[in-house]
């Protein structure tokens, strides 16, 4: 019970992969465990996570293996970190270990920011031209009907449209949040149905741009998850069973236990990836030849280091292709309203000119 309530909330990835490579810098010095952690414990900035490593320097000085006081706090260190660290104590290379989990954490890490980077940028210009549509709508519309309604013009089409949407935005903008916010909500109730989750997921692998860089970025942490479980010394069914449970896409998650069944049958691990549709020619091939030549592991680390690159092109890409596609939206949709504000100002200046 004290333990759940330690590791309460998820640790930041950053926080957790600097713990990792410190740990792994001392131990790899030749220091006792113990005062390792307390060395550590003595860094960490007050919260939480100082506690969860307090908690679990105690565990091992009371005699417990790091492993099993680790794992304790699912929310801090997961199965994969778990799972490697209790194979390091087996071999007794749980330096060299640390070391493969500190490289794992900032090369995921690595990738997670570049795939964020693509989407967070147009996530945001998105929502500030929401925004400054709204603003519009609500203040600025309202000031320019006074006008024309003050001389009486003959408005256009598009004018009153514009018209029309800003005084039902202006009367039932809490009618607008308030359906964003059960549109959320249901979308997050419908995702828990695995049917409807499953179809959203291979969806996501069929979009354009994003599709491609979503399936990479899959197959790279699939790639050094796999290997680093592997070179570890974890089993691959428990490799496999660890990999697929901490997947964040059920069609992956589908394949991998396919995977894991067919291994477990005795067939190999190629043939059933080929079967799933997600991994391309070049993944199976070069994980076929892994399995000939007794060196799975290397050989994922080397599909991970190719993939992690093609994340980087497919950024460049999605980032270079959407730049444009947001300008030309962003000024057909301000040149709409412009254009629908402005032509009855033209319409009242000739007017009075004729007058």
């Amino acid at each position: 019970m004290f333990a759940r309530m330690l590791g309460r909330g998820r640790v930041p990835r950053k926080l957790l992969t600097q713990f990792t490579a410190q740990l792994s810098t001392v131990v790899n010095a030749g220091l006792p465990l113990v005062r390792c952690l307390r060395i550590l414990e003595n860094q960490q900035k007050p919260g939480p996570f100082e506690r969860v490593v307090t908690a679990v320097a105690d565990d091992v000085e009371s005699g417990a293996p790091l492993s099993e006081a680790l794992a304790k706090y699912p929310q801090c260190f997961d199965r994969l970190y778990v799972n490697m660290v209790r194979a390091g104590e087996a071999g007794g290379v749980l330096g060299t270990i640390l070391d493969r989990l500190a490289t794992f954490a900032q090369k995921s890490q690595a990738v997670r920011g570049k795939v964020l980077s693509a989407l967070l940028y147009p996530a945001v210009v998105l929502l500030v031209a929401v925004a400054a549509v709204g603003v519009v709508l609500i203040f600025v519309v309202p000031q320019f009907e006074t006008i024309f309604e003050s001389f009486g013009a003959d408005l256009p089409g598009a004018t009153r449209a514009l018209m029309a949407t800003s005084n039902w935005l202006t009367m039932w903008w809490w009618a607008v949040l308030a359906g964003l916010v059960l549109l959320v909500v249901c979308w997050r109730v419908a995702l828990r149905n695995e049917s409807f989750a499953y179809r959203i997921d291979a969806l996501q692998l069929r979009l354009p741009i994003f599709g491609t860089l979503r399936s990479k970025t899959m197959i790279a942490t699939f790639s050094r998850t796999m290997g680093t479980l592997l070179a570890s010394g974890v089993p691959i069914l428990e490799a496999l069973h660890i990999v697929g449970a901490s997947t964040r896409n059920l069609v992956l998650e589908g394949a991998i236990d396919d995977v894991h069944d067919a291994i477990r049958e005795g067939e190999s691990m190629a043939d059933p990836l080929a079967d799933s549709g997600v991994f391309d020619d070049v993944v199976v091939n070069m994980i076929d030849v892994g399995e000939e030549t007794g060196q799975l592991d290397v050989m994922l680390l080397k599909l991970a280091d190719i993939y992690e690159d093609e994340v980087d092109t497919a950024v460049a890409g999605a980032l270079k292709a959407l730049e444009p596609a947001l300008i030309v939206f962003m000024a057909v949709f301000v040149g709409l309203i412009v254009t629908a504000l402005f032509l009855p100002i033209v319409n009242i200046m000739s007017v009075l000119e004729g007058a």
